[in-house]
Order: structure tokens, then C-alpha cells, then sequence
């Protein structure tokens, strides 16, 4: 097959009726709504692949509707968001599970807090939540601490893979016509009559009417970009444990610790592949770019971790990580009322552009449902929408070696003997296949990291030590790029050097 990535060429410079900037979560779900309509749409990424922001490297978790009053944005589109993931489960076949979500209590002092929050989940209308006493919670979840002295169990909540969540939602949007443009760095934004003439720092150029600045950490600098509203985005910086999916410490629901009033706690997640995170610390970094963990944060992301599963082991350790989350650490001038919450509203000071900042925790969990509010918001900005006949919300499922290892083995054989691709293993910790490797190539993910997202290779217990190199081997084959232009990231992530 003749190598063709799903993804716009430099030359496709057409207008557009609406661009979208950044290609997170809350983008790709933006986009992915208005693939329903009758216009044209761009996807505007910086990165090489989409997903390699803020979503790539969070929690994974779809919240339970209990941690934020009703009275902020966040919260309401957390709820709504929530009931949203089911259908499009159904639609996307991203891996997805409502496994529950504890609160446990360590101390009885605790418990006023819980009550709290039980309270509040109640205000906001979450069905099933339990206020439960000792007993009840060490039932719902055996591997609590025995001095666990009560919690709240919320049922509703779940865990997801949110990179494969992007790349099923870009799919979609694609498969129903939406332009994507990567390593598209917005550097000027000119107002021309009644549309944006964008260029990136390559020169290339998009037009559009209607512009959605949806650029996660970076969506201040956007913002000034645009002449829009000036504010600050900060980033906080949270770094995580990943364990062996082989460990003993793998609870069955997701577990908080009782909040405080910076940060929701360091968690213990069962991740919906298997393995389990432990974490985030949420110490504010001073750089955007940094992604650096301390052995610091690390023990006390440990310590934290046994209070509440004391099975937990430094043992089961395959590898460290940190992401950052946006937050509005300053208001943007002339809006009100956005102390610690989301800023999704069109700009007062900038014609067509509507701002999506802030989005920090809940957004993986209200996402679906920002992209609803985005949509209702174009509406109010005069963009007709009309449903475009057709429009197709389903994306085929891509078979997974180790799945069909585990339940169908005679559909492997099948696969097996058409290309005997699938019999060769690269990833043997995650049981990747060639085949599969190929395909997220073929699919645009021409970068280490987009392979591993797409595939799960180098995210087991050896972390790419063995499969490493056979995946540079394929990207090379099926690409034609030469062995140090292979990347880890893209941009100048390059693996290996010339001359070596």
C-alpha cells in the first residue's frame, strides 16, 4: 500500500467557514461537532500529531459530577459531558469503562469533607453516589487500607484512554470531511473583511471566517495573536507513577484521596488497558515545556499511594511521567466571574473568534459537551449550520493482537494467514503487532510517540527497550525517511544522530 497519510499537504490552502486551533481533547471534539454541518473545517495543531498537549498526559479519568459546585461552568459541562461517553463509545470504539470512583476517608475528621461532597453530588443531580461507612467502602474496594474510615462511592465514573479518544474523534472528523493541519504554529492572525488570514511559522496559509482557539497551555499567546482578550495561562505541573498491569496493588475503581483546596489528590487508577497510575503531584511549573520528574515528588507520590493501597510497591514501577494543565492565572480583561474555572465565550474584542481556555480538570470529562456549548455559541455568532446529509458518526474498531490473543485466537489465525504481518510481535509487552505498527503509520502517526499512543508499543514493562528499534525499521519501510529523521515527537526530537 502506497504511503498516504490522512492529513492535509502544504498546498491545501483553501477557506474555511470555521478553524479550530489545537487538536486536544476539547479541539478534536470541537471539530468533530461540526463535521456534522454543512461547512468547512480546519484543524490548526502545532505538534506533528494531534494529542500531544495536555491530552496525552493526564488522568484518564471521566469524573463523577461531585467535586465542583454547579455554580461554575466546569461542573455543569462535567455532568453533561459524563452522560455523553457512553454513545460515543458505541460510535468511536476508544477503550472506555465506568468502573466507579471511591473518595476514601483516612481519618474520621475526614468525613466532614466527604459529606460535603456527597452533598454536593446530590445538588448536581449524580445518580447512584453512596455516602458509605467503613464497612461499606472496604467491600466496594478490598484493597483500601484497613484504617480506611469511611468514603463516598460515586458509580458513574469511569476511566479512558484519552490520546486514543482524540485519535478516534480526529478519525471521525475526517472521515466527514474536516481538514487537518499538522505542525501548523499559528504566528499571525490579519482580519481581512469578514474572515481570518492565518499563517504558521513555515508561512503556509488558512483562511477562515470563524476561528476557535481551543490551544490548550499556549491559548493566552494565541489569544494576543488575534488581538482578543489578554490573559495569562499558567501550568501546573503533575507527575505520575505508571505500575505493571501484573501488580497486586490494581484496585477495582478509581481512588481519590479527600480533596484540599489546590488540587483533587494524588490518585491510584486502574488504567482501562490494565496497568495502574499513581498520582499527580500539582506544583506549578515555570516553564510550559517542562516535563521533568524529581525523585521528590516521586517518593511522595508513593507515600500518598499506601496511605490509601498499602499493597502498592516501588517494585511494580516500569516508569515516571509528568504532564501540565492550563489554568487561567489571570481573568481576561473585560470578563468576570472565571476564578478557577473555564473561559469558553466569544471574544469581546476580536470579531468570529471564540476562546475555549482553561480547560483544566474536568475537561477530558466535559469535552463532548464543550464542543456542544462551542457549537451553540457559533450559532449566536450568525454561523449557519445545517446538517450535512450523510454525515457518518461511526468509526470502525482497528483489531488488536493482544485482544484476539486473549478471546478470539482463530480470528487472529485468519489475520495471520491474509498478511503475515500479524504474526510477527514487535512489542512482546503489549503484544503489538506489525500489522498494527503499519497501519498507524499509514494513518499520519509517523512519530515514536504517535505510534506508541495509537498502538500501545513501548508502553509496557521494558518501555520500548526491545521494540524500539524494529519500530524505527518500519516507519523507515513504509515512509522512506532515513534512519535519523525518524523522531520521537516530531520537530527536533530526532532518536538517532547522523554520523553515529
Amino acid at each position: 500500500m502506497e504511503f498516504k497519510p490522512d492529513l492535509c499537504s502544504e498546498d491545501d490552502n483553501s477557506f474555511f467557514d470555521a478553524a479550530v486551533i489545537g487538536c486536544g481533547v476539547s479541539g478534536a471534539n470541537i471539530a468533530r461537532r461540526l463535521s456534522v454541518y454543512n461547512i468547512k473545517t480546519a484543524i490548526l495543531e502545532k505538534d506533528s500529531d494531534v494529542s500531544f498537549g495536555t491530552s496525552k498526559a493526564n488522568s484518564g479519568i471521566i469524573h463523577g459530577g461531585f467535586h465542583h459546585n454547579k455554580k461554575y461552568l466546569k461542573a455543569r459541562l462535567e455532568m453533561q459531558g459524563s452522560l455523553m461517553f457512553d454513545q460515543l463509545r458505541r460510535e468511536l470504539n476508544f477503550p472506555f469503562r465506568r468502573c466507579g470512583i471511591i473518595v476514601a476517608a483516612l481519618h474520621r475528621d475526614e468525613m466532614k469533607i466527604v459529606e460535603h461532597l456527597y452533598l454536593q453530588g446530590v445538588e448536581n443531580e449524580v445518580i447512584g453516589m453512596e455516602l458509605c461507612s467503613r464497612q461499606r467502602i472496604l467491600e466496594i474496594e478490598p484493597k483500601l487500607s484497613a484504617d480506611t474510615a469511611g468514603g463516598l462511592y460515586a458509580p458513574g465514573g469511569g476511566i479512558i484512554e484519552p490520546y486514543r479518544f482524540v485519535f478516534a474523534l480526529v478519525e471521525s472528523a475526517l472521515k466527514n470531511g474536516v481538514k487537518l493541519f499538522t505542525d501548523f504554529k499559528v504566528s499571525k492572525a490579519v482580519r481581512n473583511g469578514d474572515y481570518w488570514i492565518i499563517n504558521d511559522s513555515a508561512n503556509r496559509e488558512i483562511k477562515a471566517r470563524y476561528v476557535i482557539n481551543a490551544a490548550g497551555l499556549f491559548a493566552d499567546e494565541v489569544s494576543k495573536l488575534f488581538g482578543a482578550e489578554i490573559f495569562k495561562i499558567g501550568a501546573r505541573k503533575g507527575e505520575y507513577f505508571l505500575l505493571d498491569r501484573l501488580t497486586k496493588a490494581c484496585p477495582s475503581r478509581v481512588v481519590f484521596p479527600v480533596p484540599t483546596a489546590v488540587s483533587k489528590g494524588m490518585l491510584v487508577i486502574p488504567t482501562v488497558e490494565g496497568t495502574v497510575l499513581v498520582g499527580p503531584t500539582a506544583d506549578k511549573a515555570e516553564s510550559k515545556g517542562d516535563f521533568s520528574t524529581t525523585a521528590k515528588h516521586l517518593e511522595q507520590i508513593l507515600v500518598s499511594g499506601k496511605t490509601m493501597i498499602p499493597s502498592l510497591s516501588q517494585n511494580d514501577v516500569i516508569t515516571s511521567f509528568a504532564g501540565l494543565r492550563p489554568y487561567l492565572e489571570s481573568c481576561p480583561d473585560g470578563h468576570t466571574g472565571l476564578e478557577d474555572d473555564f473561559f469558553i465565550a466569544p471574544s469581546k474584542k476580536a470579531p468570529a473568534f471564540v476562546q475555549v481556555a482553561g480547560i483544566q480538570s474536568p475537561g477530558l470529562t466535559a469535552s463532548p459537551a464543550i464542543a456542544e456549548y462551542v457549537k451553540n455559541i457559533l450559532v449566536d455568532m450568525d454561523l449557519q449550520l445545517t446538517e450535512k446529509h450523510g454525515w457518518d458518526p461511526c468509526v470502525e474498531s482497528h483489531p488488536c493482537a493482544r485482544d484476539m490473543l486473549a478471546d478470539d485466537i482463530d480470528k487472529l489465525d485468519g489475520l495471520i494467514e491474509k498478511d503475515s504481518a500479524w504474526g510477527n510481535l514487535v512489542c512482546r509487552c503489549e503484544n503489538v503487532s506489525e500489522a498494527e505498527i503499519v497501519q498507524a503509520v499509514r494513518l499520519g502517526h509517523l512519530t515514536l510517540d504517535g505510534i506508541k499512543y495509537f498502538t500501545r508499543a513501548q508502553m509496557g514493562r521494558c518501555q520500548g527497550g526491545f521494540c524500539t528499534y524494529k519500530i524505527i525499521k518500519i516507519i523507515m519501510r513504509e515512509t522512506g525517511l532515513s534512519y535519523d529523521e525518524v523522531t520521537k515527537h516530531g520537530a527536533k526530537s530526532r532518536v538517532l544522530a547522523a554520523g553515529l
